[in-house]
């Protein structure tokens, strides 16, 4: 019965440890705390990308449908192969989650613009597809 009784409190203070940890406080410039905006700075942006996703499927057509459903996961392995790579040097460190997190953010709202630069697309136009079309991969 003892040992139910520390397990279970053992529980609840672990979870309010991470329900405490997990608010983000932009004046604290502790690395843990650096993390969790990050973390907070990418589920954000992950969010305004699924809204941009879905509002972006449900105009197209059934082809169309297809082709963004296989280009998003398409992306999405891309996004997680690069933040891998691009951020290999700190794994093991305390910054890493940052780094992961603000990779992710780079990148997904950067996917953003490309949705919504594919959502304004006249039909034809194939200039449109690019939200940077003046810049050029040297």
């Amino acid at each position: 019965m003892r040992r139910i009784l520390l397990s279970a409190c053992l529980i609840v203070l672990a979870g309010t440890s991470i329900v405490r940890a997990q608010e983000c406080d932009r004046s604290d410039d502790s690395q843990q705390m650096m993390n969790i905006c990050a973390g907070e700075d990418y589920q954000a942006a992950d969010a305004r990308l699924n809204a941009a996703y879905q509002d972006l499927i449900g105009s197209d057509d059934a082809d169309g449908k297809r082709l963004l459903q296989a280009a998003q996961r398409a992306w999405i392995a891309f996004r997680d192969a690069e933040c891998a790579r691009s951020t290999a040097a700190s794994v093991g460190g305390s910054i890493h989650a940052m780094e992961v997190s603000q990779c992710l953010t780079r990148l997904t709202n950067d996917r953003i613009k490309q949705l919504a630069a594919s959502a304004n697309c006249e039909e034809g136009d194939a200039s449109c597809a690019s939200p940077n079309e003046g810049d050029a991969v040297q």
